[in-house]
């Protein structure tokens, strides 16, 4: 599981260093990923191999399947970190989530999001609100 905020930065050659309590997780292998709102979807391999075993119940006659799929496979990169942890951004995924230097790194359950440091900060802004709104609403039943 994946949890936490922490504040790495993108070196020059598009290189990121994993927060370390998430570098034994992600060390054999992981998949990056256009996530929403301008995000990174950062998988474990074997997470991202389950996932896709999900998607391929999507009916490939629904546009809407269609589109997502081209997507999120077309934005898809396999990764693995080097021996000090960093792993590679690629330059197609580094322009769609408009990183720079700095970055926000989140633990969001079963994989890792990569934000711009201002997308993320007003994001959370926005939803600071709504999350203590719809917790009920969303989640009947556990909280």
């Amino acid at each position: 599981m994946f949890l936490g905020t922490h504040f790495p930065k993108l070196d020059d050659k598009g290189r990121l260093f994993l927060p370390a309590k998430f570098r034994d997780e992600l060390a054999d292998g992981l998949v990056i990923t256009r996530g929403q709102e301008r995000s990174l979807s950062v998988w474990p391999e074997r997470e991202f191999v389950q996932l896709t075993e999900q998607l391929k119940q999507a009916p490939i006659t629904n546009k809407g399947a269609r589109d997502y799929l081209r997507m999120l496979f077309a934005g898809a990169s396999n990764e693995v970190p080097d021996k000090q942890g960093r792993v590679t951004i690629p330059p197609m995924l580094r322009d769609y989530a408009g990183l720079d230097r700095d970055c926000v790194v989140i633990g969001a359950m079963n994989r890792v999001e990569i934000w711009n440091t201002e997308n993320w900060n007003r994001y959370s802004a926005e939803q600071e609100q709504a999350f203590a709104d719809l917790s009920e609403e969303v989640l009947p039943g556990i909280f």
